[in-house]
């Protein structure tokens, strides 16, 4: 069976079948957000710095901060 052959939810549902869930993995680990909101919150770090930290872009940063903020 290849991907051509069938119709996009029925893959889904094989996939999900066998433990997958699609989607890239988080970036950021729990922790680290956490982290990296201390950081901020501190202002002793530009964005740019906590980004360069934690191996990430700046967009990244400020994604998981805004979803912190909520």
């Amino acid at each position: 069976m290849t991907g051509s052959d069938s119709s996009p939810p029925a893959v889904l549902a094989a996939a999900r079948s066998r433990g997958r869930s699609g989607g890239q993995k988080p970036k950021l680990g729990p922790r680290q957000v956490q982290l990296g909101s201390e950081m901020y919150d501190s202002c002793e770090l530009a964005v740019q710095q906590i980004a360069d930290e934690f191996g990430v872009s700046r967009p990244t940063i400020y994604r998981h901060l805004d979803k912190t903020a909520e």
